[in-house]
């Protein structure tokens, strides 16, 4: 029987999918435009510090596709991607806006995706 050795990496990536299965954040937007958006860029950013400080680890690399629209019930799905390249998904889903601030949740994957060879 073969047993196989989790990459620190790995194990990082597990640590917070274990840790940051639902963590709760706002942030503020700009409320120039009719409907409330946050940019990729500062979601990812947020995402990060946030994860990071569930799990007592340093922040890790978080890319969102598209910008996350103010509205409850909304969904993006960002991607953790580890120092060895494996993957890991994000889901936030919006849970309020409450003025010129989005609230929303982020739920981590319960496994990552090995590295692309």
């Amino acid at each position: 029987m073969t047993m196989t050795r989790l990459s620190a990496a790995t194990w990082s990536l597990s640590a917070v999918a274990a840790g940051a299965l639902l963590v709760g954040c706002s942030a503020s937007v700009s409320v120039g435009e009719s409907e409330k958006k946050m940019s990729a860029e500062k979601l990812s950013g947020i995402v990060a510090e946030k994860l990071a400080a569930t799990t007592g680890r340093p922040k890790p690399d978080i890319t969102c596709p598209e910008d996350l629209v103010g509205k409850v019930g909304n969904t993006t799905r960002c991607k953790l991607t580890a120092d060895d390249g494996s993957t890991l998904g994000v889901s936030v889903k919006v849970s309020s806006v409450d003025g010129d601030q989005i609230n929303f949740d982020i739920k981590a994957d319960d496994s990552a995706s090995p590295a692309a060879n």
